[in-house]
């Protein structure tokens, strides 16, 4: 039995904003996601993507067979407050994959 693929998550955001700004968050994970369907290969998928703000959920994301590649998520949050992402993806096994990182307003 070979050992599970070990997906990196990468995120793109500005370090600082000036208060109101919509800043432009870019996400991606290389992940094969298999769906097993056209393959004799077994079954490899990311079941959702969440990613939250000081907490609240700013874009949660449910994963389907049509799903590509190395998934990414291009999408913009308007900078009220200093504070930090935490980004998440979670495995259809339950295995969970996140990163964080901050942003400065000033």
């Amino acid at each position: 039995m070979s050992t599970p693929h070990t997906p990196t998550p990468r995120v793109r955001l500005p370090r600082s904003a000036r208060d109101g700004d919509e800043i432009e968050v870019r996400t991606l994970i290389d992940h094969p996601m298999i769906t097993a369907v056209s393959s004799s290969d077994p079954r490899d998928m990311l079941a959702r993507f969440e990613a939250s703000f000081n907490g609240e959920t700013v874009i949660a994301y449910d994963f389907r067979n049509g799903s590509a590649a190395n998934p990414t998520f291009t999408f913009f949050v308007r900078a009220a407050a200093p504070g930090d992402f935490v980004f998440t993806w979670t495995h259809e096994d339950g295995r969970s994959f996140s990163t964080e990182q901050s942003v400065r307003i000033g």
